[in-house]
Formats: structure tokens, C-alpha cells, sequence
């Protein structure tokens, strides 16, 4: 009975610890030599200017002369400014009519295009392609249309026997147009993320409830909407920042104008660091917006974790 020779096995070298340390910074070299171009960029471009226009809201700075520090002098000056407060109100009654209309126009184009009829791709691109187009665009395009004189819509409004409107040249119309605008590209986006939502309902839950003897409006209120409660809440969110935000729009068409109508927080602080070059005061205001932003975006925070934990317990 032949037997077969053992595998000769080479006993393994131990690791000193010298080694081992030694091939631990060799590792977090190479590492570090990946990422480190990444955290240049991380750095140089939010962190450092987020750190200097801090320190520079307390200061009075035209960012060409020398400045000097003034502490809370120029957040008090906002407090007594009615410009900035125009611009707050104006900017709040933007965000109070863009964010529920764009909610409930995206819902209710999402629940329409929901549906297997034919071309149903074809409406889905036409209703999102707004979307892509930039502020930019929009702002001429929307310039040369409502143009009190030459425009379009004066055009048609004669044809109609209606008399010529000032449109984006009137105090009492500027605004609300902007935010039919704004309405006609940010509404795409809420529908694509409801159009993705409604695919992850439940239809077992649709299908019992219809047999249960629900109608349409009966399934959309007692199950579409609840189900789509986490979606709302980021919606929400998103489109109240981006209504914060609002600037391009503004610039191309209206320009604050007219009589600061349409003057917006974000606009009044690139009028205050870039036209009237008081960078410091501008950067005060700048913070204001910032803060509002934190205080929203926390608020909506604690109303979903509440929310969650209500759905936990009646389950």
C-alpha cells in the first residue's frame, strides 16, 4: 500500500511589528495620495469661502480698500433696512405660491400620466423638458412673450378685445408672473418624483381597497397620499430651498424691478456685495438666508421623524 508524500508547507515569515507599522503608513499614504485632490477641491471651494464670508458679514469690507471689523453692526442695520424686509416679504410670498402649487400641479399631472395609454412616454418627456431648460432661457424667452409693446401675449390679449398689460413692468404683476414661470419648469420635477413614487404603491393595497368598495377619491386619500407621504416631505423641502434660492429668473427678466416688486433675498444680496459694493453687509444678509434655510430644513425634519414615529406606533 503506497502512501502519498505530505505537501511540504513553508512555515510563514512573522510580521514584526516594525513591518506592520511600517506597511500601515505605506497604506495610509497611498490612500491619502487619492483622496487628497478631492479634499483641495472640498476645501478650496466650500469650506475656506464659507469660513471668510462668515468672518466677513462682521465686517464693513468693499473687498477692494481696507476693511474694518464691526461686529453685529451690519446684522442690526438689516434688522432696520426696509428694503431687506421688502426683499424677505417678497421672497416668502414667492415660496408661500410656488411650493403648494408646484405639489399639487406635479401630483395631479404625475396621477394623470400614471396611466398605460398610448404616446404616454411622449407626454412624460414634453411635461419634463421645461425642467432642462435653464432660468437663463427661460428669462428671454419669457421677456420677449409678455414684452408690454412687442410681445406676444399683449398681442393676443388685443385679438381678444382685452386691454394691453403691463405684465413684468407692473409692480402688481410681476411677481405672481414670475412664479407662473417658475411653475411652468419646476413643476416637471415634481412630477417625475411623484411619477417614480406611484410605482412603489402597493397595488395589492389599491386592489383590496377597490374591492373593499373605495372609489378613486377614497384610494387616492386613504392610500396613494399616505404612501406618499415621504416623497411630499422631501418635495417640500426641495422646493422651498429652490424657491430661496431664486435668482437667475429675477436677474434676466425683472432685475429687482420694478420699484423692488420683485427684489428677492438672494438678489439683494448680490445687489449689496456687487453693486452697491458693501460685501460685508451683503454677507450678513447672506447669512440670514442661510439660517432660514438650517431652521426649515430642521423643522421639516423633527415633523417627519414625529410623523414616523406615529405611523410606528399605531402599527
Amino acid at each position: 500500500m503506497s502512501t502519498l508524500p505530505r505537501a511540504l508547507t513553508l512555515p510563514a515569515r512573522p510580521v514584526t511589528a516594525p513591518a506592520a507599522r511600517r506597511r500601515a503608513r505605506q497604506e495610509r499614504s497611498t490612500a491619502w495620495a487619492f483622496i487628497a485632490p478631492s479634499v483641495v477641491v472640498i476645501l478650496g471651494l466650500s469650506v475656506v469661502p464659507v469660513v471668510w464670508s462668515l468672518l466677513l458679514s462682521f465686517r464693513a469690507d468693499d473687498l477692494v480698500t481696507p476693511g474694518r471689523w464691526v461686529g453685529l453692526d451690519n446684522y442690526r442695520a438689516l434688522a432696520r433696512d426696509p428694503n431687506f424686509r421688502t426683499a424677505v416679504g417678497n421672497t416668502l410670498l414667492y415660496a408661500a405660491l410656488y411650493v403648494p402649487l408646484s405639489l399639487v400641479g406635479g401630483l395631479a399631472l404625475a396621477l394623470a400620466l400614471n396611466r398605460r395609454i398610448r404616446l404616454i412616454g411622449l407626454y412624460r418627456t414634453l411635461v419634463f423638458i421645461p425642467f432642462v431648460v435653464s432660468a437663463t432661457a427661460q428669462g428671454v424667452l419669457f421677456s420677449f412673450i409678455l414684452d408690454p409693446e412687442f410681445g406676444v401675449a399683449n398681442a393676443l390679449l388685443h385679438h381678444l378685445g382685452i386691454s394691453a398689460q403691463g405684465f413684468l413692468a407692473d409692480p402688481d404683476q410681476a411677481l405672481y408672473l414670475l412664479v407662473l414661470i417658475s411653475l411652468w419648469s419646476g413643476v416637471g420635477f415634481c412630477v417625475v418624483v411623484y411619477l417614480a413614487a406611484l410605482q412603489d404603491v402597493p397595488p395589492e393595497l389599491v386592489e383590496a381597497a377597490r374591492i373593499d368598495g373605495a372609489g378613486r377619491a377614497q384610494v387616492l386619500r386613504h392610500v396613494t397620499l399616505p404612501a406618499l407621504t415621504p416623497v411630499t416631505v422631501f418635495l417640500l423641502l426641495w422646493q422651498f430651498i429652490t424657491s430661496l434660492q431664486v435668482f437667475d429668473l429675477i436677474y434676466v427678466t425683472t432685475k429687482g424691478g420694478p420699484l423692488g416688486s420683485t427684489t428677492v433675498i438672494v438678489y439683494f444680496v448680490w445687489q449689496q456685495a456687487f453693486q452697491m459694493f458693501t460685501a460685508g453687509y451683503g454677507a450678513a444678509s447672506a447669512y440670514v438666508l442661510a439660517l432660514a434655510l438650517l431652521v426649515a430644513g430642521g423643522a421639516l425634519r423633527v415633523v417627519r421623524r414625529r410623523q414616523g414615529r406615529t405611523e410606528g406606533g399605531a402599527r
